[in-house]
């Protein structure tokens, strides 16, 4: 077992942002009476987020170049306060770390979703400014870390964990961290499905051995298989969303909501740009973000 700790949310961000989406779904044109339905049909369900552990501190951070989003997850009933943060970026790790000092946390791993393409993970650069934290990646990736986790691998940090699903598809070794099950685990769930699912949408399936019907078949065994209450927790969003849930993205996501042919269809023929920063960010990834291990780019 791979020891580790998790976070508390506060009435977070995940809570705050669902009941938002919510409510904007509840149309002007509906019936008074219906809206004030829908309205504490809302409100009760989002109620239950409140009863969230009460162990767990949860941050969702942004790094507006690269529309990346970096997760800080502590368990703070426990003395050391043990923290993980999940898809660090180089060039927001002073943030991160001055806010892990400033909430008196123990960070004890850096993790990633998958090699990512559009950004130099932190994770290096953290191991440099803290040598004690432990970096995390899919074996599958085959990029370098401390930890190589494979499907169904529990990462603890203090009483809570976080469970790995493996969901290949944007690229061969993403995998999606879900908070775990039991009574003193946060409630509802929360994955961070890093580029597998999106909000509305999911990542690209034409570099790094991506593959559409690998990335379908991935999200609707791993994820769309979690209670429909599981928040979701995207690796980028570019429309100013925040947060999703299993049930929303099973009803409104544009593409995986479609059957198997049809999304491989659309994968096929998203005609996108070769991303800017790839020659970079994937040989600098599989060293664990250290750049002065690969050659300077072109």
């Amino acid at each position: 077992m791979l020891k580790v700790g998790f976070l508390r949310a506060s009435i977070s961000n995940a809570q705050t942002h669902h009941l938002l989406f919510s409510l904007r779904r509840i149309n002007l044109a509906t019936a008074v009476g219906n809206r004030s339905k829908l309205i504490r049909s809302v409100m009760g369900s989002h109620s239950t987020a409140s009863s969230q552990s009460p162990k767990l501190l949860f941050r969702q951070f942004f790094e507006k170049e690269s529309s990346t989003y970096t997760y800080l997850l502590a368990d703070v009933s426990h003395p050391d306060k043990p923290a993980v943060l999940i898809d660090p970026v180089d060039k927001t790790v002073d943030r991160d770390l001055s806010v892990v000092k400033e909430l008196g946390l123990k960070l004890i791993y850096a993790m990633n979703t998958h090699v990512h393409a559009d950004h130099v993970t932190g994770s290096g650069l953290i191991k440099s400014k803290l040598p004690e934290v432990k970096s995390v990646i899919s074996k599958a990736s085959g990029a370098k870390a401390d930890v190589l986790i494979e499907h169904g691998n529990k990462i603890y940090f203090g009483r809570l964990f976080l469970e790995t699903r493996a969901t290949p598809g944007h690229t061969s070794g993403c995998v999606t961290y879900v908070t775990g099950d039991g009574p003193d685990q946060p409630q509802p769930k929360m994955a961070f499905t890093g580029d597998a699912v999106l909000v509305r949408g999911c990542g690209r399936t034409d570099f790094q051995s991506g593959n559409s019907e690998q990335l379908y078949k991935s999200v609707h065994s791993q994820i769309f298989s979690l209670p429909k209450d599981t928040y979701i927790y995207p690796a980028h969003d570019y429309k100013g969303f925040t947060v999703s849930t299993v049930g929303e993205e099973m009803l409104y996501n544009s593409r995986l909501t479609k059957d198997e042919d049809t999304f491989k269809g659309i994968m096929a023929n998203l005609n996108l740009a070769y991303p800017k920063m790839i020659d970079v960010a994937v040989p600098a990834n599989l060293a664990c973000g250290f750049q002065d291990l690969i050659p300077k780019s072109r």
